[in-house]
């Protein structure tokens, strides 16, 4: 995610690199290579061209502290324009109502479908509500079909009208059943276009005067770059939406939509989302985007996802086992099942600080563990509990059965003994500075 124009900024950083303070001349080198880093993502040359002056306002202004290089500051000052540029904070989505209605609006294939069933799961696992998505494409003819697959992973209900062609009629049926039945939020998936047309502006703005929800969203293909900035600027013309999402944050995303969204249409972007799985959406933090673009990492979220994921009872349960060297093959199944949970691997990888560039070129598949839980799942549970009892005709039964090799069987075993050692010799040490403090 943005990696070219990660690597752009940093080469910027270096022009100031030995640098003792920032002077008119040596910062215009670097401002002009930040201009160029911004225009290649896709920032419009308005946009990128008023991002530098302020930048160059700014570093001007100041003194470079004794302690700081000029390089070190322009990046504390690029860093800051940039969370301003995406809006400065997180804001999140209006759920007030009897039911909360949530408009879904956006172009064909921008991903709105699936974005409505990833909001519904997060809105049910992680806000405690009771949603109710309602079909409201009656042109595409999968669309329909979809919704209910995807609701089906949920749990969630889907109202659905077949046969009638009026969204509006569907739209307020929608939101009667949703409150016959104790819904209270309904997110009404609307129809899109392959490129914008009256017949749908007419048809998307009747729906929000039909409906008058408390939210409206503008999905948008973040691949897409300066024309997700135009769509948006159209959609917002008409139908006044509350805030952006965008898509496909996994692909090949220059930047452009990211950076230039919220200073076109002066609305916040308020979820992202990359992948197919139902868990894969996030709130929008203008920081930690800024943070991820410089190469900064993104801390704070690779915890927050671990979190959701970790029980308390359950982890001080694991920490026993591991002091009592007692961890075994089924415990790091369950570990390797938790990772799965968090989200693409290479992403979470991408959070660690100075990883991104590092990894930018491998192919980190989601699949990266399937050969080890193969050989797991082909062990007998006695053999998962206590794999001292490995001996040369089992690991070869295990290879076979995991459709391995002996060597690959031999590696794991090998690597999961080194690991328990780690992990014991950590928590004694964990335990002995404990024991200081005291």
């Amino acid at each position: 995610m943005f990696e070219n124009l990660s690597e752009r900024l940093e080469r910027s950083f270096k022009i100031l690199k030995g640098q003792h303070r920032i002077t008119e001349i040596n910062v215009a080198e670097s401002l002009k290579e930040i201009r160029r880093a911004l225009v290649d993502a896709d920032v419009n040359y308005k946009i990128a061209k008023e991002f530098t002056d302020k930048v160059k306002e700014k570093a001007m202004g100041q003194k470079v502290l004794t302690s700081i290089e000029p390089n070190q500051l322009m990046v504390k000052i690029v860093h800051d324009e940039l969370i301003a540029l995406m809006g400065g904070t997180s804001e999140d989505i209006n759920l007030d109502g009897k039911p909360a209605i949530i408009l879904i609006s956006g172009l064909q294939g921008s991903g709105k479908t699936t974005f409505s069933g990833k909001l519904a799961k997060y809105l049910k696992t992680k806000r405690s509500k009771n949603p109710l998505l309602v079909a409201g494409d009656v042109y595409r003819p999968a669309a329909i079909e979809q919704l209910k697959v995807l609701a089906g992973q949920i749990n969630v209900p889907v109202y659905t009208e077949e046969g009638n062609k009026n969204p509006v009629q569907i739209a307020e049926n929608g939101i009667q059943f949703a409150k016959d039945n104790h819904h209270n939020v309904v997110i009404i998936d609307t129809a899109g276009r392959l490129s914008i047309d009256q017949e749908m502006m007419n048809e998307i703005s009747n729906i929000k005067k039909a409906v008058k929800p408390n939210e409206i969203l503008f999905v948008v293909d973040s691949m897409t770059g300066q024309d997700a900035v135009n769509t948006a600027k159209e959609f917002n013309n008409v139908l006044d939406f509350d805030g952006v999402v965008l898509t496909k944050l996994d692909g090949d995303t220059r930047g452009g939509a990211a950076l230039s969204i919220k200073y076109v249409v002066d609305k916040p972007i308020k979820f992202v989302s990359s992948g197919e799985k139902l868990d894969a959406i996030d709130i929008f933090y203008p920081d930690r985007l800024a943070d991820r673009i410089l190469g900064m990492g993104d801390i704070r979220s690779l915890v927050e996802k671990a979190q959701e994921q970790y029980d308390a009872e359950q982890a001080k349960k694991l920490q026993q086992k591991i002091a009592k060297q007692q961890f075994d093959f089924e415990d790091f199944l369950g570990q390797i099942k938790q990772i799965k949970k968090m989200g693409n691997l290479k992403d979470l990888v991408g959070m660690i600080p100075g990883i991104g560039k590092a990894i930018k070129d491998i192919d980190i598949d989601d699949d990266a563990f399937k050969n080890i839980e193969a050989i797991i799942y082909s062990m007998t549970p006695q053999e998962r509990k206590d794999p001292e009892i490995l001996n040369g005709s089992r690991r070869a039964r295990i290879a076979d059965g995991s459709g391995t090799t002996v060597q690959e069987v031999n590696s794991l075993i090998k690597q999961f003994g080194q690991m328990k050692k780690m992990m014991k010799t950590m928590t004694t040490m964990g335990k002995k500075k404990m024991k200081k403090k005291r």
